[in-house]
């Protein structure tokens, strides 16, 4: 069986129907045909968008009433920390907003999203088959495209003039062509599941037995993003509709590696109960049967994402880190760049120079947002000053270089890919200047026992995060806390530096002749 389309998009997650559904909106007599390979999504790594993915959702595609009636809106981060495993849960560090947050987030259960997403792409007039297999990708530029799949057991090809790499982590095209590099400088895995029976966060209870914790916070802490921290390792903790919660690890394995056991699931909630706040929450927490989760070297990127005739979106293009929820940016910078690409060359116009600047610029992105945020963190994270510094100046970094733009002009903004230009040359070196100070930090803290020692007994609860001046607020904090403990670094160099006083030496070398 032969068929004929202009595009063919192969993968019907997030980032396939998204590019779907903004080609027909903007080429509506477009003939796309989208090739999905399971007959049901499954559950992804993160499910937590960030502001700017979020902007693109409600703004670009109006997914504003959906999200507010079949996802959870998200109270923003908010960070735990501990310094020993018997700590009591009301002396752990809680660094987060004492606010709802301003700007729309959403917890969200990706299998739901994506196939919501895919609905939409097929009322929008695109064709769908599911399940589908692809077995041949013939890629001949200006010559056309041809690929082959297997449907309902019979075989079928379709010659088009694009093809879309939406292949999520299976990255067919990157590999097929030799593009795929994996990110050797940052070996994080994760192993992720989800549980029933989760302690409510905000429940009358906590009032009881803690009550300057109950009404220190004015929001809900349960529909934030929390995550516990130690060193070399983080874990999410996110609610869904319904009840279930998501919890997962992510871990360098340079610095830590996760306690044996039984089972993933197992060795995954045996560590959460190891966590004195963990131990709060998970206690008589059950994980759900058949939905644990590995995976190991998250990271990797493709050199090339695109050539006359083919372009990957999303996942298929690269993936850093679970941490700050990145994914669905990458997802939503690339599904609209490439939707536009499409329509313009479907319309008849030159492209040549949107290929160059998507070749050359998504690596760019991917490297500078690799340095600035993720480079070596795993060292700091398990340091409340550390990582709350980090925090502060991270996301007000975000919010001036990337959240401001996209929510006065998303249209234009998505259009552009993050760290472009000067002033993204500028905001990486800064960036990754503090980055790489906090990792040094942590290293010297480290080696001298002061790691995590503050690790106890202080709250900080701030206002929240907003697109104009008041970030000030924020990055000053932010440079207070970093400044503080460079001091403390200082201190901790003059003491490994000084002498050691004569009568110490004196009693000693007494000690160790008795001794003798």
């Amino acid at each position: 069986m032969d068929f004929e389309y202009d595009v063919v998009i192969i993968g019907g997650a997030f980032s396939g129907a998204a590019t779907a559904l903004m080609l027909k909106r903007k080429r509506p007599e477009a003939r796309v045909l989208i090739i999905e390979k399971t007959a049901e999504f499954d559950r992804k790594v993160g499910e937590s968008t960030t502001e700017v993915s979020s902007c693109y959702m409600t703004k670009i595609l109006g997914l504003t009433h959906y999200l507010g009636h079949h996802q959870l809106a998200k109270q923003g981060l908010r960070l735990w920390f501990s310094n020993r495993p018997d700590q009591s849960f009301d002396d752990c560090v809680e660094v987060g907003s004492r606010y709802q947050s301003r700007l729309p987030g959403f917890q969200v259960d990706r299998a739901k999203l994506d196939s919501h997403m895919l609905d939409l792409a097929v009322k929008a007039g695109c064709d769908l088959w599911r399940p589908a297999k692809v077995t041949k990708c013939e890629l001949n530029k200006a010559n056309g495209q041809i690929v082959n799949a297997v449907v309902d057991v019979s075989e079928r090809s379709v010659s088009c003039g694009w093809v879309v790499d939406a292949t999520g982590r299976a990255t067919m095209l990157a590999r097929k062509l030799g593009h795929l590099r994996s990110n050797s400088e940052h070996p994080i895995n994760a192993v992720w599941a989800r549980f029933s029976g989760v302690k409510q966060w905000d429940s009358y209870d906590w009032r009881e037995r803690f009550p300057d914790y109950a009404n220190r916070c004015r929001t809900s802490r349960e529909w934030a993003t929390n995550h516990l921290f130690g060193r070399g390792w983080w874990v999410w903790i996110i609610p869904l509709q319904g009840g279930d919660v998501s919890a997962g690890i992510v871990y360098d394995n340079r610095i830590f590696k996760l306690p044996e056991g039984a089972s993933l699931g197992q060795r995954l909630h045996a560590h959460i109960l190891s966590n004195p706040v963990g131990r709060e929450i998970f206690g008589a927490a059950r994980i759900i049967e058949g939905d644990v989760h590995a995976l190991s070297m998250l990271p990797y990127h493709a050199e090339k994402v695109c050539d006359h005739g083919w372009a990957a979106v999303g996942d298929a293009t690269g993936f850093i880190d679970p941490l700050y929820s990145p994914g669905l940016d990458f997802c939503s910078y690339t599904s609209y760049y490439v939707a536009d690409l499409l329509a313009r060359s479907l319309a008849g116009k030159d492209v040549a120079d949107r290929i160059r600047y998507y070749n050359q610029q998504y690596p760019i992105t991917y490297r500078y947002w690799f340095e600035c945020l993720y480079k070596d963190k795993y060292y700091y994270m398990g340091d409340a000053d550390l990582m709350s510094a980090a925090l502060l100046l991270d996301v007000s970094s975000y919010y001036i270089g990337l959240v401001r733009a996209a929510y006065r002009d998303p249209e234009r903004e998505f259009l552009n890919l993050p760290f472009n230009g000067l002033g993204g040359r500028i905001a990486r070196a800064a960036m990754t200047f503090y980055n790489r100070r906090l990792v040094a930090l942590a290293k010297r803290r480290w080696a001298t026992g002061y790691y995590g020692r503050r690790n106890a007994g202080w709250r900080e609860l701030y206002d929240g995060f907003v697109p104009d001046a008041r970030l000030r607020k924020q990055i000053w904090r932010g440079l207070r806390r970093w400044w503080k403990c460079e001091l403390i670094n200082l201190r901790l160099m003059l003491a490994a530096r000084a002498p050691v006083p004569a009568s110490e030496t004196s009693a000693t070398a007494r000690t160790e002749t008795v001794q003798a």
